[in-house]
């Protein structure tokens, strides 16, 4: 059920064919500076952010607020500077020096499983890290939103990549889904999209509501669906 768990917005920029990377997968630039301004404050209004295991450690995000404004508005409602950084891997092999770790200041959560050692875990420790070890070979995504909610998260923001996306709206763990598309187009078969991994049979569609459309007023459109939960 929702209030066992945080409220759930899983938000992406794509391309104008769905892509959120080129087939080189360095991080290619989407969103405009207005959209950037989007997600600044997206960020700003919850209280963590999440990313998987390929986005953490491949492209070593920051997650932080980068507005002073927002950042100061955050600490005037008795918030934190910048939300929780939250990350799921199943080997947490980071440097103690990634851009995760250090830029904030923030509290960070990593949720891995047997996999990663025990002078890892003990290393990211050191550094005021919070370590969750569940499962030997996967984390299961819905308990660690139920460690989350007991956490005090209430809204969650995820960041993906597309295969942490489609894993959380096949087991009902999203509620919102925010697309900002790019008037570009990267083509490429390989290059990643918003819900990568196995996939699901037409049969299985995950079904959207849409409930927003807004033009950016730079070519870009910002698409806003919600997903009824799961009986």
């Amino acid at each position: 059920m929702m209030n066992q768990r945080p409220y759930v917005i899983l938000n992406v920029a794509t391309t104008a064919d769905g892509k959120t990377d080129s087939t080189t997968r360095r991080g290619a630039a989407i969103s405009s500076p207005r959209d950037l301004e989007r997600v600044d404050a997206l960020r700003a209004s919850v209280d963590a952010i999440l990313v998987g295991g390929n986005t953490l450690l491949g492209d070593d995000p920051r997650l932080a607020v980068k507005s002073a404004t927002l950042r100061a508005e955050r600490q005037a409602r008795g918030l934190s500077e910048n939300p929780i950084k939250v990350g799921i891997v199943t080997q947490a092999n980071l440097r103690r020096d990634s851009r995760f770790l250090t830029a904030g200041p923030a509290r960070v959560m990593i949720f891995t499983t047997q996999q990663t050692s025990a002078e890892q875990i003990g290393s990211l420790r050191e550094q005021g890290v919070q370590v969750f070890v569940m499962g030997a070979q996967r984390v299961d995504p819905s308990a660690m939103m139920d460690c989350l909610k007991q956490n005090g998260i209430e809204r969650l923001l995820v960041e993906g990549g597309g295969t942490l996306n489609l894993e959380l709206i096949k087991q009902g763990l999203v509620d919102e889904i925010n697309v900002y598309i790019a008037t570009l187009v990267f083509g490429g078969a390989s290059a990643p999209t918003l819900a990568d991994g196995m996939g699901l049979p037409r049969e299985q569609a995950i079904p959207l509501q849409l409930v927003g459309v807004e033009n950016l007023g730079d070519g870009g459109v910002l698409l806003r669906y919600l997903i009824s939960p799961k009986n």
